[in-house]
């Protein structure tokens, strides 16, 4: 029988550590790129992708994102009154895009463990998990290019990026041989390892924050022990996997955006401003008129 993807996760229980002070009292994920909250591009990103239940899992302080994606009566009420049609249709199709479940989890306790949250609600389904840090910004959605090899394989694929130099340290690096197809985009995974030294990476490609796993997945997180800090590393459960199934990386084409990073936040924020009707002209003239 065909596997169908339909479900998607989103992690969103994590501190924001890197944002504080802006978050210590709001999500990380809410915190606007221009006027859209990051963890907004990527649920749109999935829906795009034939994706049509999302999974959020959050913790304590995260309330503002299941507020985000409901509907706001007052709100409404307020913008129909001041005839506000445009600012309300924004509104409502946020709250109407699609069916959203939200599962708490209570620590964090690792990537690994907010994905093993999912188990009940995915049931035996193949589905995505999302980072909302990473947005993605591509002509066809990143996700989307992974369902197309994933509809053709069958078996779990993540999203990898070639990364040069000693930044690969700072990324899980695939082992993987090319496989055919796919204009050279595609490889076959042999292994993986996490934040290796630059001169022990086994190639220049990096996991990015797309992955589409198949539900065998929830197995072996559950056999994965904890690792450094009582964390469940979500790389050691698709190790595991790996012994089990194939699996492989697509090297997605876009341009991906670290959001959860301070720098990578603010190129986010201008070039998706700038890319803006409403604001690329007026915002691209007061940045050449910047002394830099």
């Amino acid at each position: 029988m065909t596997m169908k993807l339909r479900k998607a996760v989103f992690p969103a229980a994590g501190l924001g550590t890197r944002f504080l002070p802006a978050t210590k009292a709001q999500p990380k994920e809410m915190l606007p790129v221009v006027d859209k909250p990051i963890i907004q591009y990527g649920v749109e990103e999935a829906m795009a992708s034939g994706c049509d239940q999302i999974i959020i899992i959050t913790g304590r302080g995260k309330q503002a994102i299941e507020d985000h994606f409901d509907v706001s009566y007052e709100l409404e009420k307020m913008l129909e009154e001041r005839h506000k049609l445009d600012l309300l249709k924004i509104v409502r199709s946020i709250s109407d895009m699609i069916y959203l479940a939200y599962v708490r989890q209570k620590e964090a306790l690792g990537l690994g463990h907010a994905v093993l949250m999912a188990r009940e609600l995915v049931g035996n389904e193949p589905f995505a998990v999302l980072l909302a840090d990473d947005v993605i910004d591509s002509r066809v959605p990143a996700l989307k290019q992974m369902v197309e090899v994933f509809n053709q394989k069958q078996c779990s694929v993540i999203a990898a990026q070639v990364v040069e130099g000693k930044m690969i340290s700072s990324y899980g690096v695939l082992d993987a041989q090319p496989a055919q197809g796919y204009g050279g985009r595609l490889f076959e995974i042999r292994n993986m390892v996490e934040k290796p030294k630059p001169e022990e990476a086994p190639s220049n490609l990096a996991v990015i924050g797309r992955y589409i796993l198949t539900p065998t997945v929830f197995e072996c997180l559950a056999k994965t022990p904890a690792g450094a800090g009582g964390e469940l590393q979500l790389t050691d459960g698709m190790r595991m996997l790996l012994k089990q199934e194939k699996m492989y990386a697509y090297v997605y084409e876009g341009r991906r955006y670290d959001t959860g990073d301070k720098l990578g936040f603010l190129k986010a924020t201008v070039e998706f401003a700038l890319k803006r009707d409403d604001l690329g002209g007026p915002f691209r003239e007061y940045l050449k008129g910047l002394k830099l």
